[in-house]
């Protein structure tokens, strides 16, 4: 177990250290869940569980404004997405990048704002080797959604 955990850090180091080598051996994949809730939380609201959000526009911008990837969440509120690591390194992704709801959430729950999108940063969900060649794959993630009610479109 011990091995296996300091072996795990050796290759996030590897990855922050000399991504432009490692790039072609990586894969980044981003995913979650969306719920139709100003915090993005699983609390009780109102003495009701938020609701999965689905058909929402998930975009991965990076910098001030610039939309990255962009997908659409199905039924279950479940989105993902697949960057190119060579333009995409994992650190500038953890660092200068994050993950916005560009649909209203009046649009899955009509007494919720209409102004503000929900956003959320990214974080390290897990880093496996598998596939062909050894391709390391890493898995990002949502810190969790809140309601930034100065973000826009």
């Amino acid at each position: 177990m011990a091995l296996a955990k300091m072996f795990m850090i050796f290759l996030l180091a590897a990855l922050i250290a000399t991504p432009a080598v490692v790039a072609q051996l990586v894969s980044i994949r981003i995913s979650g869940v969306v719920l139709c809730s100003v915090n993005g939380n699983l609390d009780v609201i109102n003495g009701l569980t938020p609701q999965v959000f689905s058909n929402a526009t998930v975009q991965l911008r990076c910098g001030t404004r610039n939309v990255v990837s962009s997908t659409i969440t199905n039924g279950s509120g479940v989105f993902s997405l697949v960057v190119d690591s060579r333009v995409n390194t994992l650190p500038l992704l953890l660092s200068n990048c994050r993950l916005v709801v560009a649909t209203p959430l009046s649009t899955c729950n009509a007494s919720l704002p209409s102004v503000g999108l929900l956003a959320s940063s990214l974080r390290i969900v897990n880093i496996g080797i598998g596939g062909f060649g050894g391709l390391i794959n890493v898995g990002l993630g949502p810190t969790g959604f809140i309601l930034n009610p100065n973000l826009i479109l």
